[in-house]
């Protein structure tokens, strides 16, 4: 099995071998079915992807959903936008509004759940990690302009966290 450290070097190399001279690896963290990254460009502190890295093999490659579908600069929808509407590089939401959306979801769908005190901006929605008695437990997205909100199922179990949070 991948460590933590392994899972960072195979998203270094993954983000070089696209072209991108001016990204940077922001925070990798490991969950019970994957390894999650978020990189971030290095003028802006804007998120440009998050990735996951399979915990078997290695293999590096970006998220399913928001990061896909709402990310208006580096997604597969950039520009056109998918499941929410067209997708702005400008979050018309501000952070703050974006973790008071997260927060009223939570509230009706996973109670006793809180966001982070930050949300991780990217190009047309917002990433926030969710806790439970103060612990990472998930995290969530938050379209940049509609409010539409996106639960990350796929992640399974928090395990540890370098980078950003630590």
């Amino acid at each position: 099995m991948l460590t933590i450290d392994q899972a960072a070097e195979g998203v270094e190399q993954y983000v070089a071998g696209l072209g991108y001279t001016k990204l940077e690896l922001d925070e990798v963290m490991e969950f019970e079915y994957n390894f999650y990254a978020i990189v971030k460009e290095q003028d802006t502190g804007i998120g440009a992807m998050e990735l996951l890295v399979d915990r078997a093999t290695g293999a590096v490659g970006p998220e399913m959903g928001p990061n896909m579908m709402w990310n208006a600069r580096y997604g597969m929808m950039a520009g056109r936008g998918m499941m929410g509407g067209f997708a702005s590089e400008t979050n018309t939401l501000t952070s703050e509004e974006a973790l008071e959306v997260a927060q009223r979801w939570l509230d009706a769908n996973r109670p006793g759940a809180q966001t982070e005190s930050h949300a991780d901006a990217f190009y047309g929605y917002y990433t926030v990690h969710t806790l439970r008695d103060g612990e990472v437990e998930g995290m969530l997205s938050v379209h940049g302009s509609t409010g539409q909100v996106w639960y990350h199922t796929w992640h399974g179990d928090f395990v540890q966290m370098v980078g950003e949070e630590e």
